[in-house]
């Protein structure tokens, strides 16, 4: 039973697939479905843009990395279907627990939208991107919920930070009087008091940190 999905939203800077630079050398936007990727190390990739595409064919022709590049033409949109030998890093997200649904490049920055399952599992995805590229989280929502939104990083707190914040606040927890105990809040959450109040205690300190910097 799945208890938590999260909808998450990624820009992604410094990766160096042939779409990402593709996008940066000929300003033309790319909007990719998920790469498959195949046992002989190629992967499948499958991507649209606008007619006025001029000159995209040509730089992915010549990258030495794109094999079998096809184009066709639908309702005002150029369809491309090539392989790739040079993975892209959704790849390695993918590999933790990244459930990737949409890629869109813009000038070489990339915007990857998918979902996690739990505070734990995005965790894990931010670590793995930050070895390799530069990654912002945009937005994290949670599965059918389409107004419930935040922006962690604003604050530059953990997304385990954030939820105990979060949790804490919803609970009264930081109420006037108190509305309930971090033993309460805890239990909550699923970790110990001491979890609990470490948690909080980083957060409140970097916020603290820049509120007053």
């Amino acid at each position: 039973m799945i208890d938590e999905c999260l909808v998450v939203e990624f820009v992604v800077t410094g990766d160096d697939c042939p779409l990402a630079e593709a996008s940066k050398a000929t300003g033309v936007h790319i909007d990719c479905q998920p790469p498959q990727h195949r046992d002989d190390g190629y992967a499948l990739l499958r991507f649209s843009t606008p007619k006025e595409s001029d000159g995209l064919d040509d730089f992915l022709n010549a990258d030495d990395r794109i094999r079998y590049l096809h184009v066709s033409t639908t309702d005002g949109r150029q369809n491309f279907r090539c392989l790739s030998k040079h993975p892209c890093v959704v790849h390695e997200l993918t590999n933790v627990g990244f459930m990737a649904e949409s890629l869109r490049y813009r000038d070489g920055s990339a915007t990857f939208t998918g979902a996690v399952v739990g505070h734990d599992v995005l965790q894990g995805v931010l670590e793995a991107a930050g070895e390799t590229v530069g990654m912002q989280l945009q937005r994290i929502h949670q599965l059918g919920s389409e107004d419930e939104h935040v922006v962690a990083q604003q604050w530059d707190v953990t997304p385990a930070q954030e939820r105990a914040l979060r949790t804490a606040s919803e609970m009264g927890y930081f109420g006037v009087p108190r509305k309930t105990t971090a033993s309460e809040v805890a239990e909550k959450l699923g970790i110990s008091k001491s979890a609990f109040l470490e948690r909080i205690h980083r957060a409140e300190r970097s916020l603290f940190s820049q509120m007053f910097a």
